[in-house]
């Protein structure tokens, strides 16, 4: 069973979006994965997509709905970390520690055990077990020397971890060594770090200096629209339009039917 093609490019639309803003506006992509939901309901992407973006807006109870429906269509353990930390969302660590127990837990790839490794840490943080959370952190994978995607989430949640167990030299320790693998700055462990040495940063404009900066783009403004342009036309094309393209050429869009699994 397929969508037609018109249906199908609507969907893609509303998946690209969904895609596109759930870092920087996840209200609007949470908007736009309900549009998606709405059109195609029994497509396994849909539901994982309208997942994610209730989940990035703390929606839970309705996240883990989508999630387990996804999961149905597929019969994949990918969902199986964040799932459980829906749990712990809701209030339910206890469950979140169960799923960590799980067999699905096998199953996953190096990325997801070690995903589902700091949910249970987080998990035994929200019980009030911090030594338990730091044991659960220490593995292999925290002591490698080499940097993979994850390096930097396991060895920040471990620094964490020490400095609320009262183990300051260690976390020092340890959001240095985040640091030496977070080249893209997705955590905070520079400021961590600054904090803990007792590094105050000032902002060096003063505020003549923020005026005129302020002045400046306003021109820069100005200038654009004597030149016919708006300042959307002025900037750079969006990067997932490619994407979306990409995704609209398809001519339809499989549907996981339930009676196949």
């Amino acid at each position: 069973m397929s969508l037609p093609k018109t249906l199908a490019e609507d969907v893609a639309r509303n998946l690209v979006m969904v895609a596109q803003l759930i870092d920087e506006d996840p209200e609007q992509a949470y908007a736009y994965s309900r549009i998606a939901l709405r059109l195609a309901s029994r497509v396994a992407a849909v539901r994982e997509a309208a997942g994610f973006a209730a989940y990035a807006t703390q929606k839970y109870s309705e996240a883990l709905a989508e999630f387990r429906a996804s999961r149905r269509m597929t019969g994949s353990v990918e969902l199986w970390p964040v799932m459980a930390d829906c749990e712990r969302g809701l209030g339910r660590p206890e469950r979140a520690m169960a799923m960590a127990g799980e067999p699905e837990v096998q199953k996953l790839d190096k990325a997801g055990q070690v995903e589902m490794r700091l949910v249970a840490a987080g998990a035994r943080r929200d019980m009030g077990q911090i030594d338990a959370a730091i044991v659960t952190l220490q593995s292999p994978e925290l002591a490698s020397h080499s940097v993979q995607p994850w390096t930097a989430r396991l060895r920040y949640a471990y620094a964490d971890a020490l400095l609320s167990a009262g183990r300051e030299d260690e976390a020092r320790e340890w959001f240095g060594k985040t640091i030496e693998a977070d080249k893209d700055g997705a955590t905070d462990a520079s400021d961590r770090l600054a904090e803990l040495d007792g590094v105050e940063f000032v902002d060096a404009m003063g505020e003549d200096e923020t005026e005129a900066a302020g002045e400046t783009t306003a021109d820069a403004v100005t200038d654009a629209g004597a030149d016919g342009r708006g300042a959307s036309e002025a900037a750079a094309p969006p990067a997932g339009d490619a994407d979306a393209d990409a995704l609209l050429d398809e001519d339809v869009v499989d549907l996981d039917e339930d009676d196949k699994r």
